[in-house]
């Protein structure tokens, strides 16, 4: 997993997993695990999927043309609500990318460290050990 600040102000995770290591073989395989993941949480909330390349081809926008697929799991761990600007930190999601030889796992750095560790574990179990 690699840590990495996206855009010079996005700090994320990303992991790349070859086809071949992983222990699913697409995308909706790899979506489904982690909508269990989350239901299985006890303070996580599924909040939905977002098919990213469906709704960029609805619009005639632009996708690099190595991206296969594109999908993401929007969920929400927030345990507390102090103040209104929580909100802008919230939902967290999940996007998946088929790469076509490659899968690109990545997500934007939860405000709580423990959250990012739990995303990781839920991301690096895709991988065979």
């Amino acid at each position: 997993m690699k840590q990495s600040v996206f855009m010079e102000k996005y700090p994320i995770f990303t992991i790349e997993i070859p086809k071949e290591e992983s222990k699913y073989t697409n995308i909706d395989e790899i979506i489904a695990y982690l909508k269990e993941q989350i239901a299985a949480d006890s303070v996580a909330t599924l909040i939905g999927e977002f098919d990213h390349c469906a709704h960029t081809e609805s619009i005639n926008g632009e996708i690099n043309p190595e991206i296969k697929g594109a999908k993401m799991v929007i969920f929400c761990f927030g345990q507390k609500l102090p103040k209104p600007e929580m909100l802008a930190a919230r939902p967290r999601s999940i996007g998946v990318c088929d790469m076509g030889g490659h899968f690109v796992i990545t997500f934007l750095e939860a405000p709580i460290p423990a959250i990012n560790k739990v995303i990781e574990g839920w991301i690096k179990a895709t991988i065979n050990s």
